[in-house]
């Protein structure tokens, strides 16, 4: 008969009524290390094939499998590959990328998001979902920034926490992603980053430890870089001092796919499962590779002469059967669900509320009138963008894209037509997921634009759908962008669109910042992003009006690069030195990224961080600072004064006058998304503690907030400040 593991069930008898006593988590935990061989502990802390990690079929302990995310379940794969399994069932619903929910500021819309995922996540029978990644958008060049959160580490944290707990309230694990400092795709596995303590306290782990502590996170990912001499995923300041030790994190720590460099350091450093790419970390080998990972064969040796502790095996197997009595083990059932009506409503419900709208001079919301022609220029209008990107790479039941949106939204109405304009990425295949689209087009890029334009000519309304795309060198894992120039010559044929169109309407899709040189010769732009499966029907609802945009700008929008921050190769992508065996990449920008760079310097951008308009207006009005508690309390109201009902972002920004280290302008410490219908006004609330009053004092290692006058600034965006008020600390 199948041995099983039995925990005991005491049965205690109170006031004549007999009572069941359930062993707590840790009690479980526990029993079930009591009863593991050496052998089996070690299977537990490496994989066992491309996406999972060995339980203990002695014991009835199922094995861990893990998912990548964090934009839909990906499909099944082989064994031993990144290739399809060839399912017919695992076409999921593919939500709106991370930056796309980052700039919806919706903490709503984030809950929603990690719900769902969650609950496809469990109906595919995964333990842990590969994400939500919550690295800083440090340069517009970074090929994954359409993956993160943004720039600021304040929006990112108030919207992991939420993603989080939605996720794991199905039973999965959230591995919150990349730990850390992992902030450029360039050479990422041979990076050094060096960051001071302040620069990392402020700028780089508040998403993460806000994950941990607020969210509850059950899992983390290691980057492939390093951190100060060190490899990150097995990183012992990262990991065991700050993550484990300050932050008291009680979950797994795996690896990124072959992110594991050699057999010691995993050991103590706080490393719990060794995932890799292929079957031996980063290099190639035969499907037994598994058996030669570095927590592997070569682990179990030193634990038997004595090279390693069983101290150290303990504290991994304990956080990896912590998470399976979570996630697959747990007392409650979750059953999950997949590709459900409610799911492609959430992820076109989250698409939209994060569409931006960058200009309008009154092109927008669109009505054409009744037997028009609307012409749609760009190769976005047409090509699907669920495929590719990396490991963000997803099957979807379907996608639909804006040209087919536009025509349902305008069906009887207005005839909507589709000129190319330029040839982009016209790969349709990835990991053989296959889009099925035909984009060969054997034009030149001088003929498409003559093309387009003279399409235009004959439109009575044009609406160019360009942007980037998923391929190499643009919003791609492994690489990144050369410029934030649009590629494909797509600048000269919007400016020649702008000749012979009056009303040009511009909606850019990216994942990361672009260059609008023609921004003030067309007349609204529209910032979407890769939206998912339901990513069409998003953008025709903002287009047409159904929606009211609300979106805001989750990073700053340059004019050049060369603008920003990062001003010599020493910072990025760093440099080779002699005697240095990685890259060495220096953060000496310290705490002044994004628009803490461009504000403090006073640097015109494009567009500011936080900004986006709507189609109705909204006034900011009786602004105060009032002492609350410990801490303080800023308050306004906030008006719809428009003649449609829409939503604002209201946003809070402090400012230290005078402080003994050098502070940015201003830093992001609050925000509000509030929906008003026309006339209608709320009050708002903003908490201001200590934190958000602190810079990180690397010496005493705390936070400081100094005696003084601080201003509460509060706004639309970083730029766009509507009430600035004294207060005394």
């Amino acid at each position: 008969m199948k041995k099983l593991l039995l925990i005991a069930i005491a049965t205690l008898t109170v006031a004549g009524c007999a009572q069941q006593y359930k062993p707590t988590l840790e009690e479980k935990v526990e029993a079930t290390l009591s009863q593991l061989t050496l052998e089996e502990k070690v299977a537990l802390t490496h994989a066992q094939s491309k996406f999972s990690s060995a339980g203990v079929p002695r014991l009835g302990i199922p094995e861990l499998w893990h998912t990548d995310g964090p934009h839909g379940i990906r499909p099944e794969v082989l064994w031993d590959d990144w290739d399809q399994a060839g399912w017919t069932n695992d076409s999921c619903t593919a939500f709106p990328a991370l930056i796309n929910l980052a700039a919806t500021w919706n903490r709503d819309m984030s809950a929603l998001y990690g719900d769902c995922i969650g609950a496809e996540a469990r109906y595919r029978k995964k333990d842990i979902l590969l994400g939500p990644g919550v690295n800083i958008c440090r340069t517009p060049l970074g090929g994954r920034t359409f993956e993160y959160m943004g720039e600021d580490p304040y929006l990112a944290s108030a919207l992991v926490v939420p993603y989080v707990k939605g996720v794991q309230q199905n039973g999965v694990a959230a591995c919150v992603k990349h730990f850390a400092a992992n902030n450029q795709e360039m050479r990422r596995t041979a990076t050094n980053s060096i960051v001071d303590d302040r620069t990392m306290y402020e700028i780089y782990l508040p998403a993460f430890e806000a994950a941990v502590k607020e969210g509850g996170a059950w899992a983390i990912m290691g980057s492939y870089n390093l951190y100060n001499g060190q490899f990150n995923c097995h990183n012992y300041r990262l990991l065991q001092e700050i993550l484990k030790g300050e932050w008291g994190f009680d979950g797994v720590v795996i690896s990124d796919w072959g992110g594991c460099r050699n057999d010691d350091e995993p050991i103590t450093n706080g490393l719990d499962i060794e995932m890799g790419t292929w079957t031996n970390g980063l290099r190639g080998a035969a499907s037994n590779g598994y058996d030669e990972y570095h927590l592997a064969n070569p682990y179990l040796q030193r634990l038997r002469d004595g090279r390693a502790t069983q101290e150290d095996l303990d504290d991994k197997a304990r956080r990896i059967l912590r998470t399976i009595y979570r996630t697959s083990m747990s007392e409650e059932p979750h059953y999950g669900s997949f590709t459900s009506p409610e799911h492609f409503k959430a992820a076109r419900d989250i698409a939209a509320d994060g569409i931006v709208l960058l200009k309008n001079d009154g092109a927008l919301p669109l009505a054409p009138a009744n037997g028009s022609k609307v012409l749609l220029v760009g190769e976005n209008a047409y090509k699907m963008m669920v495929v590719g990107g990396g490991s963000s790479n997803l099957k979807t039941k379907y996608e639909v894209i804006p040209l087919d949106a536009l025509r349902e939204a305008f069906d009887g109405k207005a005839e909507v037509l589709w000129a190319r304009g330029y040839v982009g990425d016209t790969t349709t295949v990835y990991n053989k997921v296959v889009t099925g689209q035909d984009l060969k087009d054997s034009r030149s890029p001088e003929k498409l634009r003559q093309d387009a334009v003279e399409a235009a000519r004959e439109a009575d309304y044009v609406i160019y759908i360009g942007g980037l795309n998923k391929s190499s060198y643009q919003d791609n894992e492994s690489t990144d962008r050369v410029d934030i120039a649009l590629p494909y010559y797509q600048d000269e044929l919007i400016e020649a669109l702008a000749e012979v169109t009056p009303g040009l309407i511009v909606v850019n899709i990216s994942g990361s910042p672009v260059a609008m040189p023609w921004a003030s010769k067309v007349n609204a732009i529209v910032q979407a992003w890769y939206g998912g499966s339901e990513s069409g029907h998003a953008l025709a609802d903002v287009l047409t009006g159904k929606v009211n945009p609300s979106g805001k700008l989750p990073f700053t929008m340059p004019i050049r690069v060369a603008d920003g921050p990062l001003q010599s190769e020493r910072q990025y992508p760093g440099i080779k030195e002699e005697g240095k065996e990685w890259w060495q990449e220096y953060y000496s920008e310290g705490v002044f990224v994004g628009y803490r760079w461009f504000d403090t310097k006073g640097i015109a951008v494009q567009y500011p961080f936080g900004h986006g308009l709507s189609y109705t207006s909204f006034e900011i009005a009786d602004a105060s600072v009032k002492r609350s508690g410990k801490g303080f309390k800023a308050t306004c109201t906030v008006k719809n004064t428009g003649a449609v009902a829409g939503a604002e972002v209201v946003q809070l920004y402090i400012h230290d006058s005078e402080a003994s280290v050098e502070r940015p302008s201003k830093e992001l410490k609050g925000f509000e998304k509030v929906y008003l219908e026309p006339g209608e006004s709320r009050r708002i609330e903003f908490p201001i503690n200590s934190r958000a009053l602190s810079f990180f004092d690397a010496a005493s290692h705390s936070w400081i907030a100094e005696p003084g006058e601080f201003h509460a600034l509060i706004g639309t965006s970083s730029a766009d400040i509507r009430a600035d008020i004294p207060f005394e600390l």
